[in-house]
């Protein structure tokens, strides 16, 4: 299997479960697994869709265990190749680190506003 051979295309997170589209091409079903900090997800549903020749729906019901403080993610995988991943980034830590990074943005925007503004003034002057 090569990663071109196979894509696994996300489309939607909808009450708790993810789904996405697996194409294969003229490859045959891999192997697909859903991971989380090392240890594989159960629950994950890979489903032929009607009239679409070698494309399956993909669905995992995410457990509990995922929705967790900080940064979260599953990555999907097959035959030792990441094909997609699902970031989930919750909790008042994160609030905190976001509100932080947005003031240095504008800080360093700020600062690059000056230093055009000073470069303009030269040049026209």
């Amino acid at each position: 299997m090569t990663q071109d051979s196979v894509t696994l295309t996300p489309t939607r997170l909808v009450a708790g479960i993810w789904e996405g589209v697996l194409s294969l091409g003229r490859a045959a079903l891999p192997p697909l697994q859903a991971m989380h900090q090392g240890a594989m997800l159960e629950g994950l549903q890979i489903t032929p869709i009607p009239g679409r020749t070698g494309d399956h729906a993909v669905r995992l019901p995410l457990p509990a265990s995922v929705l967790s403080e900080g940064v979260q993610t599953v990555v999907f995988q097959a035959d030792g190749a990441m094909l997609a991943q699902l970031t989930i980034v919750a909790g008042v830590p994160l609030e905190d680190d976001l509100r932080a990074e947005i003031g240095l943005l504008r800080a360093e925007l700020d600062l690059l506003k000056r230093a055009f503004r000073r470069h303009c003034a030269e040049t026209a002057g």
